[in-house]
């Protein structure tokens, strides 16, 4: 079985991901559709607004999140598209060839097991 493998955008959205402060910036963007930096510096305690503002550049350049800029304020939101549906795609076909696999072992674990009580 072939085993799915990542385009440069994936990787670049993993290793976005990899960060526990922006994997925070994520859920608060999911529950909240869309926030400005202050916003969510005032959320994310582990870590101040500038440092904010560096790991939205980060998950922006990945293509996690979107840029929306009112005057002199900017919104950010989670992008469903792009890289993130990669990685989930990716994610799903990598568990899907996993769980295949197990399935398929303990059917033939299965059969042999049976043929043995048999014989």
């Amino acid at each position: 079985m072939s085993v799915p493998t990542a385009s440069a955008g994936a990787n670049l959205a993993f290793d976005a991901l990899a960060d526990p402060v922006r994997r925070e910036i994520l859920a608060v963007l999911a529950e909240q559709d869309e926030c400005s930096v202050g916003n969510l510096a005032e959320r994310i305690s582990s870590v101040g607004r500038t440092a904010v503002s560096m790991h939205l550049r980060v998950l922006r350049s990945a293509g996690l999140v979107t840029e929306r800029r009112q005057g002199r304020y900017r919104f950010y939101a989670v992008n469903s598209s792009g890289s993130a549906a990669e990685v989930l795609s990716l994610l799903q076909g990598l568990f899907q060839t996993s769980l295949r696999q197990v399935r398929a072992t303990v059917e033939n674990g299965l059969i042999d097991e049976n043929a043995e009580e048999a014989g």
